[in-house]
């Protein structure tokens, strides 16, 4: 087993995790003991579940649990990561059926006294289930997304589903971030007493910075890592609708594309639109609400395979209304109308004319902006989500 890596965190703007939390979620008495839970991840990417084990890294310990991750691909989470105090190990599997590294995830977990082991991902999933045999240790796996409408790529979510099948019979609880999730997994006979509901949640800012009604440029935005099953393609289909119709609208992108040939695709359906001088790509970025603050709209145009998306709390935090595809947990979030609105999956012509709608002023921008803060703050925070996992750990360790 390897070291823990280095545990610097790049520098950041200091509002992204700032917080304004409810005093309703009451932190821990001191007298409990901490208990350390281990996080196995991922870890090439920080994007949506990256972010939400970050902030549990953050938010646990005011609930009684230390939080330490071992990333099993590193990347991103290492120099991306807010939770200093927590250690993050090297787990780097050659493949997704490297098992040797059970052994040295068994002797991490004996070593540092783990008392709950809480995998991410299929590929962690199976590594943990093997670590903890045969020992006391408690096993929480966390559903993001269904795994077998992840992607594109069919036999892969057939792979990942039948490990995630395994793990979902060993694990002792399950965390879905969304009911439609839930649901999910009583589709795939998960027994209902296993699986717990926690929403995601981002940390409220404790100021969002003022912005204007939008008059006659409009600048729509979206946050993502860019591959098929997000839409981009929808998105800038309806971009040119708005366009052709003499809207002022433009796009700024911002996250990387998963693959350069997905990339490439992109490039050439854009210059097919004669959209090159109206979008911006900004690459992927640590400052997401530096970002968002320059977006009038956020559109998230995704075709499928949403849990709750992190970066649609993110934009109601900052105050950018949200046009989504109505997608799984996406209208968990979402109250159209009141907060944002929800477009056909996969519909170019319906999210044209909901982001008209706005665009138009039929439908008032900040009112949209207004009840979307609201609505975040009330619930979707860091706090809620820490410590609703929280409760899921006193279930089995208290």
């Amino acid at each position: 087993m390897d070291g823990p890596l280095s545990s610097h965190a790049a520098d950041n703007l200091s509002g992204d995790y700032s917080s304004a939390a409810p005093p309703a979620i009451p932190t821990r008495p001191r007298e409990v003991r901490t208990v350390k839970v281990l996080h196995l991840i991922n870890g090439e990417h920080y994007s949506g579940a990256e972010r939400v084990q970050d902030l549990l890294g953050l938010r646990l310990p005011e609930f009684g649990y230390h939080a330490d991750f071992a990333c099993v691909k590193p990347g991103k989470f290492l120099t991306s990561r807010q939770a200093e105090t927590s250690q993050v190990f090297d787990l780097a599997m050659r493949h997704r059926f490297d098992l040797w590294r059970a052994r040295d995830a068994a002797r991490l977990i004996r070593d540092e006294g783990y008392e709950i082991v809480h995998a991410h991902t299929p590929r962690t999933a199976l590594l943990a289930m093997l670590a903890i045999r045969g020992s006391a240790t408690k096993f929480v796996y966390h559903v993001h997304s269904p795994t077998s409408r992840d992607s594109t790529r069919r036999f892969k979510n057939w792979v990942n589903q039948k490990v995630e099948s395994m793990a979902m019979t060993k694990a002792d609880r399950l965390i879905t971030v969304s009911h439609s999730l839930s649901r999910h997994m009583r589709q795939l006979k998960v027994a209902a007493e296993k699986v717990r509901v926690v929403h995601n949640g981002v940390p409220p800012l404790a100021e969002v910075p003022s912005h204007n009604t939008p008059t006659d440029d409009w600048t729509l935005g979206c946050v993502a890592l860019f591959r098929p099953r997000k839409g981009m393609e929808v998105l800038l289909q309806a971009l040119a609708n708005l366009r052709s119709q003499g809207q002022a609208v433009r796009l700024r992108a911002v996250g990387p594309f998963e693959t350069p040939e997905y990339e490439r695709d992109i490039l050439a359906l854009v210059d097919k639109l004669k959209l090159k001088d109206a979008i911006e790509w900004v690459g992927f970025t640590q400052e997401v609400n530096r970002e968002l603050f320059k977006m009038d709209l956020f559109v998230l145009p995704s075709l499928f395979g949403e849990g709750l998306p992190m970066v649609v709390l993110e934009a109601m935090a900052a105050g950018v209304p949200v046009i989504a595809s109505d997608v799984e947990g996406v209208c968990e979030a979402i109250q159209p109308k009141a907060d944002g609105l929800l477009a056909i999956p996969g519909d170019a012509d319906d999210l044209t004319k909901k982001i008209l709608a706005v665009v138009s002023g039929e439908i008032h921008w900040s009112a949209l902006r207004q009840a979307a803060i609201r609505r975040q703050r009330d619930s979707f925070s860091d706090r809620s989500m820490a410590a609703g996992t929280a409760a899921v750990y006193d279930e089995l360790v208290r």
